[in-house]
Formats: structure tokens, sequence, C-alpha cells
């Protein structure tokens, strides 16, 4: 698996060989912020003033598209899922969720069941990205961009995942595949949580890793490639360590 920065950051290993003794545990860090020139971007708890907020902000711009915000089938508040919140002070105005693929299955198994366990048989660690919302009045490519780095951080070098999973609305399938290298897996389908047509399309982390490595920290090119946006390969590693949180335990 390639990781989306160019050398290990902390890790494991990185801490737990000095004492035999000593077996070490990556949790995430909860308190997480990071803060950029004029909003700032946190982990969304479970309750809360910032999950109300967000709530407040899927229900409101899907609502004005005509969509639903309801799973009938799962919550969308499964286990393994981490909601990211982006703000302006108390104005929250972007989010996007990241779900971990486990024994419960993802969000778009209800829809594309057969072509993501086609995946699976293939050895893929799967994640899936839901509930993406950007306010449209705000000028939001670079903290979309700031949204989907932190979401690839977590997926692939805390979570280990390899490939990404998104049920998009037709309309938007051009935009994904030519800012970040989406491809199209699934094809037009209703989907019911939101009561609109999607199709289910891919990304590969590792494709996602290169491009990281390649272009993050420069300018935004005439390509619209959305990863020019991401923070440089040296800030993503501190990035990282901000996200997680390394506790001990006995290994007696």
């Amino acid at each position: 698996m390639a990781a989306l920065i160019t050398h290990q950051s902390a890790g494991p290993s990185a801490y737990s060989e000095s004492d035999a003794n000593l077996k070490s545990v990556l949790t995430l860090n909860h308190n997480f912020s990071l803060d950029r020139s004029d909003y700032r971007v946190r982990l969304v708890g479970e309750q809360g003033h910032l999950r109300s907020e967000v709530n407040r902000l899927v229900t409101n711009l899907y609502g004005l598209r005509g969509l639903g915000t309801v799973s009938p089938i799962r919550s969308e508040r499964q286990p393994g899922q981490i909601t990211i919140a982006a703000s302006r002070g108390e104005n929250v105005f972007g989010t996007l969720t990241i779900g971990m693929d486990s024994d419960g299955g993802l969000l778009a198994d209800s829809l594309y069941g057969e072509e993501i366990d086609a995946l699976r048989k293939q050895g893929r660690r799967l994640c899936e990205v839901t509930r993406l919302a950007l306010g449209s009045h705000l000028s939001c490519l670079e903290p979309m961009a700031t949204l989907f780095n932190v979401a690839f951080l977590l997926a692939s070098n805390v979570h280990a995942r390899t490939d990404l999973l998104a049920e998009v609305h037709p309309r938007h399938v051009g935009f994904y595949r030519r800012t970040m290298g989406y491809r199209v897996v699934g094809p037009e389908r209703i989907c019911l949580r939101v009561g609109a047509p999607a199709v289910l399309m891919h990304l590969c982390l590792n494709f996602a890793g290169s491009q990281i490595r390649e272009l993050a920290g420069s300018c935004f090119g005439q390509d619209r490639n959305l990863y020019r946006l991401f923070l440089s390969v040296a800030e993503q590693d501190a990035l990282l360590e901000k996200l997680i949180v390394l506790s001990y335990g006995s290994s007696r």
C-alpha cells in the first residue's frame, strides 16, 4: 500500500520498539483542528453543537437540490465513519464523511453490492465518501481540497485503506474525473437514501498518493487538478501527527 506521504510518519513501530514491555495503540485525536487562512477544519463528534451544525448544513443544501438525507437502511453515523467539517467562526460551510469498510459493509453496498464485492475479492481495503456538502455561495475549491486531504490521510495512513468509493450524481461525474482522477465503476441507479440518480465512482489511493507527491502545494493550474491545492508533503507529515494519538498499554 502506497501512503499519501513519501516517508513513514509517527506510527506504532516508531514508539513501541523502545520498550518491549509496552505496546502502542494508534487512536484518533478527536480534538484535532487544522487552522487555515480564513477557516478551520475539525473532526465532528457524535453529539454537540458542531454535529448539529453539520446536520443542518447537509439537510439545507441537500434540500435545496431536492435530495433527501436519511438512510432507511443504516445510520449515517455507523461505526467506522468519521465526519470532517470546515467552518468560519461558528459558521459550518463544508463537510464530508468518510466510512471504512467493515463486517457491516458500506452504505454504497445497498445499491452497488455486486460491484463492491468484486473489489473486495481482489483484496482491496475499501472506504467511501458520503454526505459531502459545500456552500455554493463561497469560493470552496480550496476548502474542498483540504477536506479531501484530511479524509485521504485518515483513509490511507491511519486506516490503511487502498481504494475510495463514492456514489455521485451523474452530472458531477466529470468534475470528479477531472479534479481527482475518479473513474466510474457502477452504472446509473436510483439512490434511495437521497432519492436521486447516482453512479458508483472509484479512486485508487495509490494513484491519489502519486498525484499528491507530484502536485501538492503547487499553484492551481488550468487542468483544475484538486491535488494542487492539497498541503505539501511536509505539511501532511505534521498534519498526520496531529490526527493521531499514541497510547500505551502493558503487553504483559
